[in-house]
C-alpha cells in the first residue's frame, strides 16, 4: 500500500520544478500559534486589508438578483471593457480600443494566458530576481525558461535594458516584468522602460508588464507601458488598488493582432470570467467609488512614510524607498539579532518571539535571498505601530 507521500499515479516534471512559499509555512506556523492563544501581527501576504467598497457590493447585488450570473464572453462584457478604456484615458491620458482589452479570472489568469499565447517550449524569458515567484512558474507551465537576472539596489531591484542587451541570445523570446513590483515595491523609471520595450521590439520580442500595482503609486503619476507601443502585453488586476482579490478578476491589454489568439485560449482554458464580479466591477469606475479609493491609497501612503523609516530605526537597511504597491524590501544584516544575514531563521524568530509575521526573501528568488526581508503593510496603521515595538523589544532597541 503507498504511503501518503507517495502518488497513485505519475506527476508531470513540471510539479517538481515549482517550489511551495515560504510565506504560507509561516502562516501556517503562526495559525498555529494562534489557535493556542498568542496574538499575532500578520505583515506577510500581500493581500489590502481593506475590501470592496459599498457601490461594488451594491452592484454585486444587483447583478445577482438580475440573473446576471450565466457565462459571459471569454473576451469579459462590453461595458467593463469599455470602462477599463475609459480608466485609461482617465488615468495615462492613453487611449485604449476596447476591442484590446481581454477579461480575466485575477492577474494570475492573465498571465497564465499570456505565456500560454507568447512563450514556446524552451523559450528563455527575462526577469529580475527578486520578482514575485509566480511569474516564473507560470514560464515554466508553458514548458519556457524563466532567465532570473540578478538585479540589486542600483537597478532599483528591477530589470534593465542594459541586461537585455547583454543576455539577449537566439533562445530568449522576450521580458516580464511588474512596475511596481512585489516584493520591492519598486517601479522601473518610465525612461528606462521606454528603453526596455525598445531594445526588446529591436529583437523581436515581447514585453509583458505586470501594472497591477499602479494604482498604488506615491511619489509620482503612474506611466503604463501602453505608452510606448501597441506591441506591448500589460497586465493588471482588481485585486490590489480595488481591493477585490476574492473576487478574482483582472484584464490584459494585447496587441489588435493578438486579440483572437488570446480569445481562443481564454475560450477553452478559462470559458469567461466571473459574470458575477465582472457587473460589480462596473461601480469601481464611479466617481464616488474612485474617491474612496484615492483615500485608500492616501492612507497606503502614510503607512509607507511611517514603517520604512521605523524599519530602519530597528536596524533593517531599506536601499530604495518603494514608490508604490504596498511593501518594503529591508536588508537584514545589520539586525542585533544572532538570525542577522539569515532570513528565513530571523523571520522565524520575529514569528515566534515576538508575535509578528514577515517573509524571507527566498520566497523571490535566488539572488540574495537571506540578507532579504520582505513586509507588507498592507495592515491597520496601529497593528504597524504595535509591529514595531514589539520588535523594538526583541533587537533590544
Amino acid at each position: 500500500m503507498n504511503s501518503v507521500t507517495e502518488p497513485l499515479v505519475k506527476m508531470a516534471a513540471r510539479v517538481d520544478a515549482i517550489q511551495p512559499f515560504y510565506v504560507m509555512e509561516l502562516a501556517k506556523e503562526a495559525a498555529l500559534l494562534e489557535r493556542a492563544g498568542r496574538d499575532i501581527i500578520h505583515m506577510g501576504i500581500g493581500e489590502p486589508d481593506f475590501t470592496a467598497p459599498e457601490p461594488v457590493i451594491e452592484a454585486a447585488a444587483r447583478a445577482l438578483r438580475s440573473g446576471a450570473t450565466q457565462y459571459t464572453g471569454a473576451l469579459g462584457i462590453h461595458p467593463l471593457r469599455e470602462a477599463i478604456a475609459g480608466h485609461y484615458k482617465h488615468t495615462y491620458g492613453l487611449e485604449i480600443d476596447p476591442a484590446r482589452i481581454v477579461v480575466t479570472a485575477g492577474a494570475s489568469a492573465a498571465l497564465l494566458l499570456a505565456c500560454a499565447a507568447l512563450v514556446d517550449r524552451d523559450d528563455e524569458v527575462l526577469m529580475p530576481d527578486p520578482s514575485y515567484p509566480c511569474n516564473r512558474h507560470f514560464v515554466a507551465a508553458a514548458e519556457g525558461k524563466p532567465v532570473l537576472v540578478p538585479s540589486g539596489p542600483a537597478e532599483r531591484f528591477q530589470l534593465t535594458a542594459n541586461d537585455v542587451e547583454r543576455l539577449w541570445n537566439a533562445n530568449t523570446r522576450g521580458v516580464l516584468l511588474a512596475s511596481p513590483s512585489n516584493p520591492t515595491g519598486t517601479s522601473i523609471e518610465p525612461d528606462e522602460l521606454r528603453r526596455i520595450v525598445e531594445a526588446v521590439r529591436a529583437r523581436g520580442g515581447f514585453t509583458i508588464v505586470d501594472e497591477i500595482y499602479q494604482g498604488l503609486s506615491y511619489d509620482a503619476p503612474p506611466v503604463s507601458a501602453l505608452s510606448f507601443g501597441e506591441d506591448v502585453v500589460t497586465v493588471n488586476s482588481f485585486s490590489k488598488y480595488f481591493n477585490m482579490t476574492g473576487w478574482r478578476l483582472g484584464w490584459l491589454v494585447v496587441p489588435p493582432a493578438l486579440v483572437g489568439a488570446f480569445e481562443k485560449l481564454a475560450q477553452n482554458l478559462f470559458i469567461c470570467a466571473s459574470a458575477l464580479a465582472q457587473h460589480a466591477a462596473l461601480a469601481c469606475f464611479e466617481p464616488d467609488t474612485l474617491a474612496i479609493y484615492e483615500a485608500r491609497r492616501l492612507e497606503f501612503k502614510r503607512r509607507r512614510d511611517f514603517i520604512a523609516p521605523a524599519l530602519e530605526s530597528l536596524g533593517f537597511s531599506v536601499p530604495v524607498m518603494p514608490d508604490g504597491a504596498f511593501y518594503v524590501y529591508a536588508d537584514c544584516r545589520s539586525i542585533a539579532h544572532p538570525a542577522a544575514g539569515d532570513s528565513a531563521a530571523l523571520t522565524r524568530a520575529m514569528l515566534h518571539d515576538a508575535g509578528v509575521v514577515l517573509v524571507p526573501g527566498m520566497d523571490f528568488g535566488s539572488y540574495q535571498p537571506r540578507e532579504y526581508i520582505r513586509l507588507s503593510y498592507a495592515t491597520a496603521y496601529s497593528k504597524l505601530e504595535e509591529a514595531v515595538e514589539r520588535l523594538r523589544a526583541l533587537f533590544g532597541g
